[in-house]
């Protein structure tokens, strides 16, 4: 590889995609307690603020197929960068301007679109310049991205909140707490005019001499020479193919499975672990109120540690293999804290069960979807396969997110058997579905390029869809 400084530095202005990510879903967290009492919202109306954005995710996630293939993976992240901006601003909108539920929650919206286009092309972008030999560990920085922007925007909501009275956070705390996103989405809006367009998407639009600069300045020229040949058999190959439905035959499987393993991910539960961690740490442990902060510190902590689990093992042992074992320990996470709510013997195992979750996930299903769906996706129909794919996703995250209080205070749940831990037995099911579901449908991706992916699908020739040449 002639640059591969070249190579990680456009990975990781790239990866800010889901720094802003993890960034913009969390700040919601931290500041939630102040600016429902500054509106004075009901239990139903802070619902519905915090749960606004995963409404404009999921149709940031659908238009993010057609801004990609349209405009490109790069000029997408700037829309979603400028998204995220407008956002975090408006969001706090300052005192002397009229602040309401509704603006609030119409800029959580438009931030939602951001994360949603976002979501899609920046695990996009970074498989279509990664070489094989490490596109999964290149991948995985998104969801590394992800995580240290949880953790980061914990600290930041604790240093602003803890620098000032609750009554000033109350009026004024909770806007400083959305402007800080600021500072990441600038910077990122900022880096991505230094990063190039993905060679794949430059030559799908027939700039090959544009795609084959990218390719020589990351590879070197004869690897580079290798890699545009191989992109030009396969679009060419596409090309001369009958344009057809997503609904195809060959196609519209590769879809469903990729969805299906996108919607598995949410269905693991943990969206609900960590929106709702607090409450299930102060079960568990006794934890006050006034310790919540210092839950969700442990849980980013152990999430982030645990990503670089997966990042130093997804190319060296497989994508399948760490699904298996990620699988094996959430599982395991859940019958812990499950059982122990069961007994009513809550405490330490307990603790441990929801932290073995976290860990087990943050090195499996968190990152290792995101770099199946990068990867398992003909060139032809990456677009419009991961935007369907995404949002199926934000839809599940949606799903688990607002049934999951419904399920966990139900008279089923808090019954004299189930004692609370119901919840917990639904994921385990949805995790023993994921390892069956793994096992017959996901193909191990380790080490082949983007093109060679597309021969171990059963796509009957003429049921290949393609992406209309035009200008860039």
């Amino acid at each position: 590889m002639k640059n591969k400084s070249y190579l990680y530095l456009i990975t990781i202005v790239s990866a800010l995609g889901g720094l802003l990510f993890g960034y913009d879903t969390g700040v919601i967290n931290g500041s939630q307690f102040f600016f429902s009492q500054y509106f004075d919202l009901d239990s139903g109306m802070k619902g519905w603020v915090v749960g606004s954005a995963l409404i404009g995710c999921f149709f940031g996630a659908i238009l993010a197929g057609l801004l990609s293939k349209a405009f490109g993976r790069k000029n997408s992240l700037i829309v979603s960068a400028v998204l995220f901006s407008v956002s975090a601003y408006g969001s706090g909108l300052p005192e002397f301007l009229p602040q309401s539920v509704s603006l609030l929650v119409f800029f959580r919206i438009i931030g939602g679109l951001g994360i949603g286009i976002a979501s899609m092309n920046a695990p996009t972008y970074i498989a279509e310049i990664a070489p094989a030999k490490i596109r999964g560990t290149l991948v995985t920085y998104y969801q590394l991205a992800i995580v240290v922007g949880f953790f980061v925007v914990f600290l930041a909501t604790y240093f602003i909140g803890s620098s000032a009275t609750e009554a000033e956070n109350i009026q004024t705390g909770w806007r400083y707490m959305f402007w800080s996103e600021l500072i990441p989405s600038l910077s990122f809006l900022v880096l991505l005019f230094f990063v190039p367009k993905s060679p794949r998407w430059l030559a799908l639009k027939g700039q090959k001499s544009e795609a084959l600069v990218v390719l020589k300045k990351i590879h070197g020229e004869e690897e580079a020479l290798m890699e545009i040949r191989e992109i030009e058999k396969s679009i060419e190959k596409d090309r001369k193919k009958t344009k057809v439905s997503v609904f195809a035959k060959g196609i519209f499987s590769i879809i469903v499975i990729g969805t299906v393993l996108s919607v598995l991910q949410q269905f693991t539960g943990i969206n609900a672990v960590l929106y709702y961690g607090a409450d299930i740490f102060e079960q568990a442990l006794g934890f006050g109120k006034d310790d919540v902060l210092e839950q969700q510190v442990l849980l980013a902590a152990v999430n982030l540690i645990f990503t670089f689990v997966a990042m130093a093992t997804v190319d060296k042992f497989g994508r399948k293999p760490l699904i298996f074992i990620g699988s094996v320990g959430m599982i395991s996470g859940f019958l812990l804290l499950g059982i122990t709510l069961m007994t009513e013997s809550v405490g330490i195992l307990s603790f441990i069960g929801v932290l073995l979750f976290i860990a087990s996930f943050a090195m499996s299903m968190g990152p290792v979807v995101w770099v199946i769906l990068s990867e398992m996706f003909p060139n032809s129909i990456r677009s419009v396969a991961m935007s369907i794919a995404v949002a199926a996703q934000w839809a599940a995250n949606y799903l688990v997110t607002q049934t999951f209080p419904m399920v966990a205070e139900s008279e089923l749940s808090n019954n004299e058997f189930w004692n609370g831990s119901l919840p917990y037995f639904i994921f385990s099911g949805f995790i023993l579905i994921i390892i069956f579901f793994t096992m017959k449908y996901i193909p191990e991706t380790k080490g082949k390029s983007l093109e060679e992916l597309e021969d171990m699908w059963d796509i009957p020739e003429e049921a290949k869809a393609v992406e209309p040449k035009s200008a860039s």
